[in-house]
Parts: structure tokens; C-alpha cells; sequence
């Protein structure tokens, strides 16, 4: 039988590393490296990391949320998220300050329901769903600029894969955690894994051999 499809990790070394820009939350850099005898030269956009949250009600309606992104030039519906950039939080720990601060929620029951690379062929970024049930309100969070006019929405799982399969929604946690929970839902679950699961594919998070910083 074939062996199971799976990334496997692969590094050369680098010749040059030269940053070209320091920015506020990643950084650009000019990398050169010996591939099997050729030096080849990549900018690479190192970037500290995303949890994104699909919180679940018991209807299983999704918490959506939709704010102005200023990049796309679009106020775009997304799940909760938010950067991997305070020193030594975990991430489980990360996703459940973002649900809190971009929705006003908490969870009871978390598990990670997928890992993505957002664009591998420039970028070092990796981004964790989690899935959350058992939610509950939580005091309001103070939101400051595009947050401040975050507008929430309750989709039923279903519709927001109508939504992704139609083309009108584009976020790629929402996309690949809505696509992700609904075949995972058709598992009964199964392919859920705990909350705190070590991520050791996280470049700066992870433990080798996926730790490449």
C-alpha cells in the first residue's frame, strides 16, 4: 500500500540571511541556500503564527464575525483569530483570549480541528482551528480600530459551507475551518484532537524536527 500523504520536514543550509524589514508584526527577509548544490535566493515573510476559533453553539450555528481588512479593501466575514505575539502564551491559551476579546465568548470543550499553511511559498505563517463548544457570554472586551465595529452573526454550519462552496466568503480560517468541521462531523468527530496538542509544525512555537528558527 502507499504510504500515508504526509509533510515531511526538509531543511538546507543557508549561505545568506539578510532582513530586510522589521515590521510590526513580521518581519522579511532575504534567505540564500545551498539546494542540492545550486544556491537558490527567496524573500520570506516570517511571521509569528494565528490560532482562528470555530465556536459551535448546540444548534451548531457558527460565531461569525465581520470587520473592514484593509489589505483586500473588503469588510470580510471571518471567525475569531488572532496573532501568536505575546512571549510565552500557548496557543490553546491564545484562542481563548482571541474568543474572548473579538466575541465576548468562552468555551467549555476545545479540540484542533485543522493546521494550514497560509502560503507556503513565501511566507513561514502557520495558523491553528480550534473548535469550540459549550460557549457562554463573557463581559464586553473594549475594541479599538477596525475591531471597534466588529459586527457579529450566527450561521448555521451548513449555510457558511453553502457560503465557501459559492465563492462569496474568502477568510482561509473560515474557509478551512468550516470545510474541516463539516468532514469532521460526517466522522462523528473523530478526526478532532485534544486542545492542547503540542504544534510542533509552528515554526517558532513547535519542537523539532519542525522547528526551522
Amino acid at each position: 500500500m502507499p504510504e500515508p500523504l504526509e509533510d515531511v520536514p526538509e531543511s538546507y543550509r543557508l549561505t545568506d540571511d539578510t532582513l530586510l524589514h522589521h515590521g510590526r508584526v513580521w518581519d522579511v527577509a532575504r534567505e540564500t541556500f545551498d539546494y542540492r548544490g545550486t544556491e537558490i535566493t527567496r524573500e520570506v515573510i516570517r511571521h509569528p503564527g494565528a490560532v482562528a476559533i470555530l465556536a459551535l453553539d448546540d444548534e451548531e450555528r457558527v460565531l461569525l464575525i465581520r470587520q473592514y481588512r484593509h489589505p483586500t479593501r473588503a469588510r470580510a466575514w471571518e471567525i475569531p483569530a488572532g496573532l501568536l505575539d505575546m512571549d510565552g502564551e500557548a496557543p490553546l491559551a491564545a484562542a481563548q483570549r482571541e474568543l474572548a476579546e473579538e466575541a465576548d465568548l468562552a468555551a467549555e470543550r476545545w479540540n484542533v480541528l485543522a493546521d494550514f499553511q497560509n502560503s507556503p511559498g513565501g511566507s513561514d505563517e502557520t495558523i491553528r482551528v480550534y473548535l469550540a463548544r459549550g460557549v457562554s457570554s463573557v463581559p464586553a472586551f473594549a475594541r479599538h480600530d477596525e475591531e471597534a465595529d466588529i459586527e457579529t452573526r450566527w450561521v448555521p454550519l451548513d449555510d457558511v459551507v453553502d457560503a465557501v462552496l459559492a465563492r462569496r466568503v474568502q477568510s482561509p480560517s473560515l474557509v478551512v475551518g468550516a470545510l474541516a468541521a463539516v468532514a469532521s462531523r460526517a466522522r462523528d468527530w473523530a478526526t478532532r484532537a485534544p486542545g492542547a496538542e503540542p504544534w510542533l509544525r509552528h515554526p517558532v512555537a513547535g519542537g523539532a524536527p519542525w522547528h526551522t528558527r
